[in-house]
Formats: structure tokens, sequence, C-alpha cells
């Protein structure tokens, strides 16, 4: 399943940083950033539970970017 979200990022590095640490997530089989359009494209892994997913992706960006935000 695939999924995109806003996101609020203030550069394209910090948008890089985000996409490493969601692809990073468990659940997440690949995900892409895009700081122009400001959209995160997340693939999850079958089976996976989307929410608590996603949760665990806002926490893991959050912790290299402090003030973006994905919009669930």
């Amino acid at each position: 399943m695939k999924k995109t979200y806003k996101i609020d990022v203030d550069c394209a590095n910090c948008a890089n940083l985000m996409e490493e640490a969601a692809k990073k997530t468990e659940g997440v089989k690949d995900a892409t950033v895009s700081f122009m359009t400001l959209k995160m494209k997340v693939e999850f892994e079958e089976n996976a539970d989307v929410d608590v997913v996603m949760q665990n992706v806002r926490k893991n960006c959050k912790k290299v970017e402090s003030d973006c935000e994905i919009y669930l």
C-alpha cells in the first residue's frame, strides 16, 4: 500500500534527512520526500499497521529534524 502525506520542512537537506529516517522505520518498504512539493510518499510493507508505522515515522523524522511536520 502507498500513501502520500503533506509535510512541512525548511530545506532540501532536511527533506533528505526525513526521507532517510522514514526508510529506516520498521514497516516502511520505501519512502520519498519532495521538498519542492512538500509531500512524503510512503510504501508500506504488507500487513503493516499504517497508523502505527506513521507514528513511528513521525518520531524518527523528529529525531533528525525537530521542526519538521508530517500531517497524518
